[in-house]
């Protein structure tokens, strides 16, 4: 590993600007944005955005491969950063191990990446909770007239996988009136927080500040909302929260830069890091390759619906990441034959990737297509998915082996990404901002999910028209559906189609900007596995913290 000084040399930061934590990571001031700040390059990069096909047990290694990607771009000569979320301390000790790669494409120090880092999520976390306490504490005091403990809609946070606190009893003591108000409440996962999704949105202090002063905590007797400003602690919040802003820089195995900043769930939150990170790589790289939380219908239709519109920062060109593996599962095949050869299965799981890709293509986007490379597939297998790729409109589709070769294994698929992203199209959204919310879902039913239809159920109507009356109804709309299908059923694989496309409920996240409309039951705090890689985890000797990779 280099010293992070070099990374930022090499990136063009001024060191006044890298504020570092230690030899190996390090945060950079906004300052560095400023238009006299940068002692190198100073062009507009191109933003190049890295999705999947629906996942599966498998993996399809898009993290993997967006690295890889990146590294390979270093190899042909191009100046470039890798864009990703924050870990969450959670997966990592339950079944989904680190979020830094593998194999040859990573990005490191990977132990202090997914452990603590620089303290990104603690201060979300602690902040979430501190809120969650002062709300507690207004309606204990009387301090907001007719707000009781019925109209609290705020949760607590805890970044472990802990099923026992998804539904609890708060308040509860032999002395009535001594231990706050007695209250079902729940816990969610810190990254399932409204103010990490506010982290990955803002553009700047100010705006975070202005962001956590709308969150709405919850309603009087009477309807109207419980805001942070109407409580006046988002000064107290911001003592939390002012350094998160800065992004957080380490590198890849080969030595580019990579920017890990927020850490947003990919379900009831737009599942993408911040645009803080995007807006400070464009300014000093070529390229930005970043990714998009789980697959196309999901990370990839909220990074342009909602990042993309907030931010202004328009991708050129989407890599949609596929693996022979993955569609043998769709075509049918069990998971203990996923490493048998079986085109038949490939073909039979093709419309997946078809209707991915199509996806991104009606975005306006060039779709370039890779397909992760693992050590059982046939060159029929690899030959296949390809052909279902450019059949279904991507502008190329090249084999990658990141995993096994870094860089050397990705520069075909770095060149064809350099040779898309030359193009500047127009993007092609599902629907207007200013439509009604029950056309925006029903554009994303029909577009994204492949659906004829939605039904809302009364709940969600109900509080839809609450929304509405409170101008909150043209906010655009966050999807909380399973990642594990395109649909809203996670046992329909492949491309299900012309189903109806439930609604059950649905949510405001004010400061964040968005509503969230649920499909179906979402577990925002996950549960542990039967054996979870908590039980594989240890520090060696020398203190490197072993068991955190697959």
């Amino acid at each position: 590993m280099q010293n992070i000084s070099e990374i930022a040399d090499g990136l063009g930061l001024n060191p006044q600007h890298v504020l570092p934590y230690g030899h190996h990571k390090a945060k950079i001031s906004l300052d560095a944005m400023s238009g006299d700040a940068m002692s190198g390059g100073g062009g507009q990069g191109k933003l190049v955005v890295v999705t999947g096909i629906t996942p599966t047990p498998a993996g399809e290694g898009k993290t993997t491969t967006a690295i890889g990607l990146t590294q390979g771009m270093g190899r042909l000569g191009h100046k470039v950063t890798v864009n990703l979320r924050e870990p969450t301390l959670g997966p990592i000790f339950g079944i989904k191990g680190g979020g830094t790669g593998g194999g040859m494409a990573r990005i490191v120090p990977e132990d202090e990446i997914n452990i603590h880092f620089t303290g990104d999520a603690h201060a979300v976390a602690s902040a979430h909770n501190l809120l969650a306490a002062l709300v507690d504490n207004a309606v204990f005091r009387r301090a907001i007239p007719d707000f009781d403990a019925d109209g609290i809609h705020w949760p607590r946070v805890a970044d472990a996988s802990d099923r026992g606190l998804r539904q609890v009893i708060a308040g509860v003591g032999a002395a009535a009136g001594v231990y706050g108000p007695l209250r079902e409440a729940r816990f969610d996962i810190v990254s399932a927080s409204e103010i990490m999704a506010i982290l990955a949105l803002a553009d700047g202090p100010s705006d975070l500040r202005e962001r956590l002063s709308r969150i709405v905590v919850g309603v009087t007797r009477g309807g109207a909302p419980v805001s942070v400003a109407r409580l006046g602690v988002q000064g107290a919040l911001m003592s939390l929260l002012h350094q998160t802003v800065r992004p957080n820089l380490v590198q890849t195995l080969e030595g580019q830069p990579a920017l890990v900043h927020a850490g947003p769930f990919g379900n009831i939150a737009h599942g993408c890091s911040s645009i803080l990170a995007d807006r400070l790589a464009l300014r000093y790289a070529d390229y930005v390759i970043t990714e998009a939380g789980f697959a196309s219908d999901l990370g990839f239709e909220k990074f342009m619906h909602i990042k993309t519109r907030q931010s202004g920062l328009m991708p050129r060109a989407a890599v949609l990441v596929a693996s022979a593996r993955a569609l043998k599962w769709h075509g049918g095949a069990g998971r203990r034959n996923l490493n048998r050869p079986n085109e038949g299965s490939v073909i039979a799981g093709g419309p997946n990737l078809a209707h991915h890709v199509g996806i991104v293509t009606g975005f306006g986007l060039p779709c370039v297509v890779a397909v992760n490379r693992f050590g059982s597939d046939s060159a029929e297998e690899l030959a296949a998915v390809k052909r279902i790729a450019l059949d279904a409109g991507a502008a190329a589709a090249v084999e990658c082996d990141g995993y096994s070769r870094g860089g050397a294994g990705a520069e075909e698929l770095a060149q064809a990404v350099a040779d898309a992203a030359q193009s500047d199209r127009p993007i092609t959204y599902a629907y207007p901002l200013d439509a009604p919310a029950q056309d925006k879902a029903l554009a994303l039913a029909r577009k994204i999910y492949g659906a004829d239809n939605v039904v809302w159920s009364a709940q969600a109507l109900s509080q839809l028209k609450y929304f509405e009356s409170q101008g909150w109804g043209n906010l655009p709309i966050c999807m909380a559906k399973t990642h594990l299908s395109i649909s809203h059923d996670p046992a329909l694989r492949n491309r299900p189609q012309g189903y109806t496309f439930p609604v059950n409920d649905l949510r405001a996240s004010v400061g964040a900007g968005f509503l969230y409309a649920l499909a179906g039951r979402i577990e925002t705090l996950p549960g542990l596995p039967t054996r979870p890689r908590a039980l594989e985890m240890d520090v060696t000797p020398d203190g490197e913290v072993t068991g955190i990779l697959n």
